[in-house]
């Protein structure tokens, strides 16, 4: 095959999920119906918070932001599959391939450093109830905020920038759903060592870190609560935090099935199975597991529905 570069490699081609023809209907409408139920979501949380002043507190202002990622998140690679599956086109824009690749690392990077952000939060709240409203002032959640975009933004455009060094040989083909990092690299046809050390060191700082930090917060929170144990307590606990640890969990339990415990050969469709937890379903999920049951959402929603429903005086 002949050698491309960056500026001559017009497209890639996708293989894309590993289902049969007979069903690319179902698939289409079980990807579709999650897409929308994300979207939908996500947006009626960040709605909610916008709408009802109880709700303008540190835990809210960066669940609105999650949420936002979360959208994003799964509309960098849901709309492009629909789209392949209707069309029965695989193929993918060069350009189309580095945006993906950029988007996804960026709002990946953010929800990784947002839900850091709110067990620090959740930690403070346990942890120090007296100080939490001096120390958790708005000042400082606009920083973590803004910082953890700003962070997101460069960790991301570094990647993209040495990817797109890269050469490709023609007719490359992506055994993906979408343009991921590590299987782009794969199929480059140039020495990719520089991008898979800055993928070990400081992807692997990305990864490492924030959840050392959120393990390290859960500890601490539990070891305060267990000095006086008591059920009211530990139920407290349990429903402020156990949410966001369920999330944590089932977002940083699939990444590290697909990047760091890899399966090889025929198992391969285990990791596209894995990216479509994290990519898909864990940002379906969240607007349930971790705010749609929370009283203050329902109380907001409700609001909200008897104000609709009170006649115009």
């Amino acid at each position: 095959m002949s050698l491309k570069n960056q500026s001559s490699m017009s497209e890639f081609l996708l293989l894309g999920l590993p289902i049969r023809p007979e069903q690319q209907g179902v698939f289409f409408a079980l990807f579709l119906g999650m897409y929308l139920t994300t979207v939908l979501g996500n947006l009626l949380i960040i709605l909610l918070i916008r709408l009802d002043s109880c709700l303008h507190t540190p835990m809210y202002f960066f669940l609105s932001h999650l949420a936002f990622s979360d959208i994003s998140l799964s509309s960098v690679t849901v709309p492009k599959t629909l789209m392949n599956m209707q069309t029965q086109q695989q193929s993918i824009p060069y350009v189309g391939c580095i945006s993906q690749v950029y988007f996804f690392l960026f709002f990946g990077c953010l929800d990784t450093l947002l839900l850091t952000v709110m067990a620090y939060d959740r930690y403070l709240a346990v942890c120090h109830p007296l100080h939490y409203t001096t120390i958790m002032e708005d000042r400082l959640c606009i920083i973590l905020v803004a910082g953890s975009w700003l962070f997101s933004c460069v960790q991301a455009l570094l990647h993209t920038l040495l990817v797109d060094q890269l050469s490709f040989c023609a007719g490359t083909i992506i055994p993906h759903f979408f343009c991921d990092l590590a299987v782009v690299l794969k199929s480059s046809c140039s020495d990719t060592s520089l991008n898979e050390l800055l993928i070990l060191t400081e992807g692997g700082f990305v990864f490492t870190l924030p959840l050392s930090g959120i393990l390290a917060s859960y500890i601490r929170m539990a070891g305060i609560i267990l000095k006086v144990p008591s059920f009211k307590r530990i139920s407290k606990a349990l429903s402020t935090c156990g949410s966001h640890l369920f999330v944590v969990f089932l977002y940083y339990g699939t990444i590290a099935g697909v990047y760091f415990f890899p399966s090889s050969g025929n198992s391969k469709n285990k990791n596209i199975i894995a990216s479509v937890m994290y990519m898909v379903v864990t940002p379906m999920l969240n607007p349930f597991i971790y705010s749609l049951r929370n009283k203050d959402m329902k109380h907001a929603l409700q609001k909200i529905f008897r104000a609709k429903d009170s006649p115009l005086v």
